[in-house]
């Protein structure tokens, strides 16, 4: 059985003093839950912040990003070393905001996957088509340049304990529109089948898939429901604990 990982991505949001405020009270109200992993990605400057309140908790701190050299001259990025002494042990790549904004490519999202398990983190590798492109019916095309872009260099062993893959339509980002739980288990389905040639069945049944795309409260249970779907990347509705915690409730394997 595969563990469900919902991850809360803050984007950016929330101050430091906003950030303490939130994964405090996740810490008090997550306590009890068990049969979920749970983890939330502050912006870079919370991070060392949010990591130590949340010591002594099962909670994960990730990082919404990570550069693929650990030291240089590289302005305004953040290496794996520097986002692991801050205390993270995850690291988002490829994230659609990333591609869309700030160049990211099916190859520097490898190259940023590699260097992220190098540095000791475990990798939450993004993937998800456009509107026009799943209009085109290129969704599984895009989705397998991700994916052979983004776990290319990587061993199986290494990734069926440290890589989670999160199945990202674009167009259900911050919508309101959310892949039906039908839509989103035919692309996960279709992951986990790419998995089982790239890595073998073993290594393919660990690895686990979310999904991200308009998560929230009232429909987080029809997609946990399926088969292939094991956890969320939430946006919008982790930064109120309420909506976090009751996503999270709803993961747990029934």
């Amino acid at each position: 059985m595969r563990t469900p990982f919902v991850v809360g991505n803050w984007k950016l949001n929330k101050t430091i003093s906003e950030a303490l405020a939130l994964v405090t009270e996740l810490k008090n109200q997550l306590g009890a839950v068990k049969g979920v992993a749970v983890g939330v990605a502050p912006t870079f400057v919370a991070l060392n912040s949010v990591a130590k309140r949340l010591e002594g908790s099962s909670i994960a701190t990730c990082s919404q990003d990570c550069f693929w050299e650990n030291t240089g001259a590289f302005t305004g990025e953040v290496s794996a070393p520097m986002l692991a002494d801050a205390g993270a042990t995850w690291a988002i790549v490829g994230h659609s905001e990333r591609r869309q904004f700030f160049g990211d490519t099916n190859e520097s999202v490898g190259k940023k996957a590699r260097a992220a398990l190098a540095g000791g983190l475990g990798a939450i590798v993004c993937v998800g088509e456009m509107l026009a492109e799943r209009d085109a019916g290129r969704t599984l095309d895009v989705v397998d340049a991700q994916l052979a872009g983004g776990l290319d260099g990587i061993d199986g062993a290494v990734a069926a304990q440290r890589v989670v893959i999160a199945y990202e339509p674009v167009w259900a980002i911050g919508t309101g529109r959310t892949a039906t739980p039908a839509q989103a288990q035919e692309v996960h389905a279709h992951i986990r089948k790419r998995l089982v040639e790239k890595f073998g069945q073993a290594t393919a049944q660990a690895v686990r898939i979310q999904y991200g795309g308009s998560v929230k409260p009232s429909n987080a249970e029809a997609l946990m429901a399926e088969a292939d779907i094991d956890g969320a990347l939430v946006g919008g509705a982790s930064l109120e604990a309420a909506d976090f915690v009751a996503i999270v409730k709803a993961a747990r394997p029934g």
